[in-house]
């Protein structure tokens, strides 16, 4: 494999990874960001996103000398091979992908990027964006590739170096060629196609996942209804290949930095051209009134209005494994309960900072003294290892309401609470 000198533009949690990740393999690295104070503490050694692994790589690079930082994309691109956008895509107030990011570091660059350059959007974009990005650059001599990422929040650093695919997608295909060559210690299976493909594969691959957890949702109610338990129903259905387990797994509707946003910006993109995605949108309609159904389960679990009585939450960040806010189900759980007149007491291990309408303590305890009832939305592993008992006494009432049923019901029950959960019966 070659040593190639590349620039990763954005040092947020995909191009960080990237980063350092692709510094690993022996490349020499740069990431620029905007963000003057966080590049001061990536080049002491400090890595402010809570990733597993990532802190490790970012070390071992800077001791290498494989990886620095800079302030700004332009002192960092002069004497790039490949350039790698990394910059947000949020969801615009139309339900598109919002590019004022990809076009801004475009225009910066233009005029900056050696000939022969590849420039590569790592960034979750609509189809269409990297000839929309070649037209920007306005320069010939330059490529510019399409090689989505893959990586899950709280295990990116594990996603990026066991890849299932590496995709990567140009009009130029000696550009593909070169940027997929980057990834040959991986030894993964390569895509390589036209651009427009490539953008659509990852919309299409992370609203297909959206799908699947609408319908297991919808599976689970099913299974209050008639008495059926979610476990069983998904275990006989995750046995099936064409099925398989992973996100078979029922809770308070999905969320996070990605799926929601992805899902809005290719309804927008099928709705441009004249395309009906019924399918996406029924998942997406689904999915917004799963958190209402928990909070109106908990209600009629708990017997008695939800005005006035105090909830102990667990759980604030999207998924264990990061401090991530963005999109989660929790804090969407949590604004009905306080619209709901209920008083909300949360602790998640990872998210420290003062929340609207929420208070936020630094110990699960704390977040369960004197509650009516627990509400667990987040599946940390530390709530599965708290001291039940300890709970019980502590809180008013004794309902657990476990909307991700990552508790063990069983012994739950035998502390003398009462559990309830998705998609299942209370425990025998």
């Amino acid at each position: 494999m070659s040593i190639h000198r590349i620039t990763v533009v954005g040092a947020g949690y995909v191009g960080l990874t990237t980063g350092a990740c692709l510094a690993s393999f022996g490349h020499r690295v740069v990431c620029a960001d905007v963000d003057a104070g966080k590049i001061a503490r990536l080049r002491a050694g400090k890595v402010d996103i809570l990733e597993a692994g990532l802190p490790e790589l970012v070390a071992a690079g800077l001791a290498a000398g494989t990886l620095a930082f800079e302030v700004g994309a332009a002192a960092a691109v002069q004497d790039a091979e490949a350039v790698f956008l990394c910059v947000p895509t949020p969801m615009a107030a139309d339900g598109t992908a919002d590019l004022s990011a990809v076009a801004s570091v475009a225009a910066e660059l233009g005029a900056l990027l050696p000939a022969g350059c590849v420039v590569v959007n790592k960034s979750t974009v609509p189809v269409g964006t990297a000839e929309w990005v070649r037209r920007l650059l306005g320069r010939d001599d330059v490529a510019v590739v399409s090689n989505p990422e893959f990586l899950r929040e709280g295990s990116a650093v594990h996603d990026f170096l066991h890849p299932d695919r590496i995709v990567v997608g140009s009009a130029d295909e000696p550009a593909a060629r070169r940027i997929a060559e980057l990834y040959s210690p991986l030894r993964a299976p390569v895509v390589c196609t036209n651009a427009a493909s490539a953008e659509l594969i990852k919309y299409a691959a992370n609203c297909f996942l959206a799908v699947k957890l609408s319908y297991v949702n919808a599976v689970a109610e099913l299974c209050e209804t008639f008495g059926a338990e979610i476990d069983a129903v998904t275990a006989g259905m995750g046995h099936d290949p064409r099925i398989g387990q992973a996100f078979l797994r029922p809770g308070p509707g999905w969320g996070g930095p990605c799926l929601p946003k992805d899902a809005s910006a290719l309804l927008r993109l099928a709705e441009g051209r004249g395309v009906r995605f019924d399918l996406l949108q029924a998942a997406v309609d689904d999915n917004a009134r799963q958190s209402r159904r928990v909070v109106r389960r908990l209600a009629d679990e708990l017997g008695k209005p939800l005005d006035g009585a105090r909830i102990g939450l667990l759980g604030l960040a999207f998924k264990p494994g990061t401090n991530d806010l963005r999109g989660s189900p929790a804090l969407q759980v949590a604004e009905l309960l306080a619209d709901a007149g209920a008083e909300v007491v949360a602790h998640d291990p990872a998210v420290h900072r003062e929340l609207p309408r929420i208070t936020v303590v630094g110990d699960a305890y704390l977040a369960v003294k004197e509650v009516d009832a627990v509400l667990l939305v987040t599946e940390w592993p530390q709530f599965r290892e708290l001291d039940w008992p300890a709970v019980a006494d502590l809180m008013d009432g004794g309902l657990v309401f476990d909307a991700r049923n990552h508790l063990d019901p069983a012994v739950l029950e035998r502390s003398g609470l009462r559990w309830r959960g998705i998609g299942r019966q209370a425990a025998a």
